[in-house]
């Protein structure tokens, strides 16, 4: 059952986040990038394999705010002084960074400036739950990763543990989301 309900997240998150993806968008750019993501989480998942959940968690913050573009990944820049997603407070908890860091290093070696961090995300939320014994599901690739993240739209965007009903329902439906995606995210994103 549980393997079920993940299937059914990344239906609702796919269906959230429908775009120009394509199942092998690397196929010719960086044909080995997939398997790269999944050798490195089949080889250190297993050692912590509460990261699964955190991949998850990392990617549904992602998504609900600007769409699935990495942007909770940017770090605040001495330059601009926004404050970004990353250290908003409902990101304050989220565990993975550095496991996305050591992906991206991965690929950067391997095929330099095309694999986008968005889809790394994706990619390695996927292989972490596949390898923790659930199910697997196609994950188009071809996101792009946004150059914006601001702090306040995370702190206003994502679903708090003390929203209540109403609001919880508002957040999801300005995310084009219903009743039915926010009891299944949230039973599964919050109770695993």
């Amino acid at each position: 059952m549980k393997g079920f309900c993940w299937i059914l997240v990344f239906l609702v998150v796919f269906r959230w986040v429908q775009c120009d993806l394509q199942m092998g968008y690397y196929g010719s750019s960086c044909p080995k990038a997939e398997k790269i993501v999944q050798d490195y989480v089949n080889e250190h998942i297993p050692n912590a394999p509460s990261l699964a959940a955190a991949l998850i968690r990392m990617h549904f913050h992602d998504c609900f705010v600007r769409g699935c573009d990495a942007s909770i990944l940017l770090n605040v820049t001495s330059s601009s002084g926004n404050q970004t997603e990353k250290v908003a407070i409902p990101n304050q908890t989220v565990r993975g960074f550095d496991f996305i860091d050591r992906l991206k290093s991965l690929l950067e070696a391997e095929c330099p400036g095309i694999v986008s961090c968005a889809d790394i995300i994706a990619l390695a939320a996927r292989d972490s739950i596949v390898i923790t014994g659930d199910p697997s599901w196609k994950v188009p690739t071809g996101r792009r990763d946004g150059l914006l993240s601001n702090a306040s739209e995370a702190l206003n965007q994502i679903p708090a543990p003390f929203d209540n009903i109403t609001i919880l329902i508002q957040k999801f439906a300005n995310k084009s989301l219903d009743l039915k995606d926010l009891v299944l995210l949230s039973g599964t994103l919050f109770f695993t």
